[in-house]
């Protein structure tokens, strides 16, 4: 792909871009209707410009030893970030990713394509299905980054879709999402308590003035049936360009009192961004 060119193109979610970073050569950003999606280096896959990538990483490292391969599951896809970061630290890791748009794949697989034996296999499908069709204790991880627009779609919020992301995992394996809120978090805190009838271990991974209801902006949520690795995730999320803290415990029980169990019958959207909160330029 040329160096210097932006491509763009219609597709489901509305005017797909990719743009040269002007810094790093062979690095694109993916916006969707201005809103960025993706970053990539195809020269170095493991550089996460996003903190909230960054934030998935630290538990992809974490759930396994180093190199060790993992089958991860990634619900939404922008432009395989995750993927590809996951193939380069664990090579022979066997990863299926989902994703909704199938203009927005074409655009991704024919300008920003996959090195071979990647172990990345591509699927058009929404997905919920694709989870529910998936067979039981089929995966060691599975990472929710969908967004319609700029909004996690209803039906992958409620304790139903919970339920499936558990049915799929094997013992001891890992959900981690990522998700968008501001002050007063009725979403996010709603989504605490429906992960938390599913899982008994339950974190959140969030800038603290997120937290404080500063801005609108990205936490991970993490849930196992396993412990989980609390220490190294708030260790290497505080030594990030972006200091995050790891919510869990009585704090995160405090954070979440009230909040109730979402089901599909009374399921929503995450809530809309205020404008410019992650549009560009």
């Amino acid at each position: 792909m040329d160096e210097s060119i932006p491509v763009s193109r219609a597709v489901a979610g509305g005017t797909a871009k990719l743009m040269p970073d002007v810094d790093r050569e062979r690095a694109w950003l993916l916006t969707v209707e201005g809103a960025p999606q993706s970053y990539v280096d195809l020269d170095d896959p493991t550089h996460l410009e996003f903190e909230y990538a960054r934030r998935l990483a630290y538990l992809l490292d974490a759930v396994a030893d180093p190199g060790a391969s993992l089958d991860v599951l990634h619900l939404g896809g922008g432009a395989l970030t995750l993927p590809r970061y996951v193939a380069a630290t664990r090579p022979g890791s066997r990863q299926e990713v989902v994703e909704y748009d199938g203009a927005l794949l074409g655009l991704v697989a024919e300008h920003l394509p996959l090195p071979p034996d990647s172990g990345i296999a591509l699927r058009t499908a929404d997905a919920r299905a694709a989870l529910e069709a998936a067979p039981a204790a089929s995966v060691d991880v599975v990472v929710g980054d969908v967004f319609g627009g700029s909004r996690v779609p209803a039906h992958l919020t409620s304790v139903e879709y919970g339920r499936a992301v558990a049915r799929v995992l094997r013992p001891g394996g890992h959900y981690a999402a990522n998700l968008a809120d501001s002050a007063p978090f009725a979403f996010l805190r709603s989504q605490l308590a429906t992960f938390a009838a599913v899982f008994p271990e339950v974190c959140l991974i969030a800038e603290p003035g997120m937290l404080r209801g500063r801005r609108f902006g990205n936490a991970v949520l993490v849930a196992s049936a396993a412990e989980l690795p609390i220490d190294v995730l708030a260790r290497r999320s505080a030594a990030d360009a972006f200091p995050a803290r790891v919510e869990h415990g009585p704090s995160l029980t405090r954070f979440a009192r009230g909040a109730a169990v979402v089901r599909d019958a009374d399921a929503v959207p995450s809530p809309e961004p205020p404008g410019g909160a992650f549009g560009i330029g």
